[in-house]
């Protein structure tokens, strides 16, 4: 770490360079780009239809021609890529979630259709099983127990056939045991070696997802809960060893999650790796700054920007946020 020296005062006044909108200017130490950011959205069936997320304000589920929309307006803005998420049919969902490799699934149409209408974007797909899977878990259950190996098998079919679809960045986010290993030498076999893994390799069993799963559906059908394979909350070094596994098994860039409550882990993370190193401004992130907003109790758009900029404090290289396009718009003047 770099030991400043600072002469005494009134030498030194830290004020001068906080004096004017230029002077802070120069002297700023982070910077947030549109280049910083990943958006989020859902993706569900049908045609010209979207379907607002209440505990989400501003943010819908939207049919295919709508994400294809959405694709469309994030690449005039700048934004370098669209991130997917499905709200899969109750009644595809199976103890084996075999929809999730399903080549015509929704979240492989969207990749698709994103890809022919937009090919300069990069799609970013979810590599979990809690879309299609009847117990709403990350990965299979058998008498109560999430399996890890069975379920890396099915992941790794599932990202496969993202990867089929033209998605540029898997994103595991379902936590198992040894899944990016098997992924990446899958993709090398398959010749998907230019297919990116953005691993979520420090998941935590966090309270801040609540209205994400209400947007994908995953909410009613969570059988338990997901402590058995998403990290601890009070745990710290547990992180660093898992990015690291990550990174030795393949993975090309590395996710914290949730975001705000978790920067002292990204700091980490960027400073023991020096890897791409991102985090997800979860659903509850959001939901609070605009609840929050909504009632007058803050000024939200400040709030989302500063927000943001922490993120880059930290040391993350980019970040996944449902502000992305009204970030852009800012940015963009």
């Amino acid at each position: 770490m770099p030991n400043p020296i600072t002469a005494p005062f009134p030498a030194t006044r830290m004020r001068r360079l906080k004096r004017s909108a230029a002077l802070r200017g120069l002297a700023q130490e982070n910077v947030l780009t549109v280049q910083d950011l990943i958006w989020p959205v859902f993706v569900m069936d049908g045609e010209d239809a979207q379907t607002p997320v209440p505990s989400m304000p501003g943010v819908a589920r939207l049919t295919v021609d709508h994400v294809v929309e959405a694709a469309r307006e994030a690449h005039d803005l700048g934004i370098p890529a669209i991130c997917l998420f499905p709200y899969t049919d109750p009644k595809l969902k199976t103890q084996g979630c075999e929809e999730a490799w399903s080549r015509d699934n929704l979240s492989n149409r969207a990749t698709r259709a994103i890809k022919a209408a937009v090919p300069d974007i990069a799609v970013m797909t979810d590599v979990a099983l809690d879309p299609y899977n009847i117990n709403g878990h990350d990965g299979i259950v058998r008498d109560g127990v999430i399996v890890n190996d069975e379920s890396v098998e099915a992941l790794v079919k599932m990202a496969l056939a993202q990867a089929e679809a033209g998605a540029d960045i898997l994103g595991p986010s379902d936590m198992m045991d040894g899944r990016i290993g098997a992924m990446r030498t899958a993709l090398e076999a398959a010749g998907h070696q230019d297919v990116a893994i953005l691993s979520y390799a420090a998941k935590y069993a966090s309270a801040f997802y609540g209205p994400f799963r209400d947007a994908v559906g995953a909410s009613g059908a969570l059988v338990g809960d997901k402590k058995t394979y998403q990290m601890n909350p009070a745990n710290s070094d547990e992180a660093l060893r898992l990015v690291g596994r990550d990174l030795a098994e393949g993975a090309d860039m590395v996710m914290v999650k949730p975001g705000l409550p978790y920067l002292d882990i990204c700091r980490r993370v960027k400073d023991q790796f020096g890897a791409p190193t991102y985090a997800y401004q979860v659903s509850g992130e959001y939901a609070m700054i605009m609840g929050a907003g909504a009632q007058g109790w803050i000024n939200e758009e400040q709030v989302m920007m500063e927000s943001l900029i922490a993120f880059k404090r930290a040391g993350c290289d980019g970040i996944l946020t449902y502000f992305a396009p009204r970030v852009a718009r800012l940015l963009r003047g």
